[in-house]
């Protein structure tokens, strides 16, 4: 949800990107290449584009964020109806991609499509790199009770 209002007026914008693995799963070290379509700019200025490879935390504590490819490219021309691109890069060996349960860490290609009347739009696509199981929560704590006295017939 973005702060702006919706304008019926404008174009809606969409961002679409296809990796060279169709799972998304990547070894450390390999290479990753992903193409993207960007449509529906319409009549609005193009100020640059930027395209990234990044990875970032989600949960509990602070979140961080890492790039680990940056390119800002120039604006297309006015009369393109879709814009193209590729991204190539080397993943590096860490940070892997990890569910657990109190935090995450994800990697994603960004795109991102700055305007001149200041406005923006970002779209992100995710994709792993390792293959870590996903962690399970860990299994609720059993209560035990304690022993009961057993009481027998008194002494005589």
């Amino acid at each position: 949800m973005t702060s702006e209002s919706f304008d019926r007026s404008r174009p809606t914008l969409r961002i679409d990107a296809q990796f060279d693995r169709l799972d998304r799963i990547y070894a450390p070290g390999a290479p990753l290449t992903a193409r993207y379509w960007i449509a529906g700019i319409g009549q609005e200025q193009v100020r640059s584009i930027e395209r990234s490879v990044d990875w970032y935390t989600e949960g509990k504590g602070e979140e961080d964020l890492g790039v680990h490819f940056f390119e800002r490219i120039p604006p297309p021309s006015p009369t393109d109806a879709v814009v193209e691109g590729t991204v190539t890069t080397t993943l590096p060996a860490s940070p892997l991609s990890y569910e657990g349960v109190i935090v995450k860490v994800r990697w994603c290609l960004r795109v991102r499509v700055f305007f001149t009347s200041g406005r923006d739009f970002v779209s992100e696509h995710v994709f792993a790199v390792g293959d870590l199981p996903p962690a399970r929560p860990a299994a609720p704590a059993t209560r035990i009770a304690p022993p009961v006295p057993v009481i027998r017939g008194e002494p005589t």
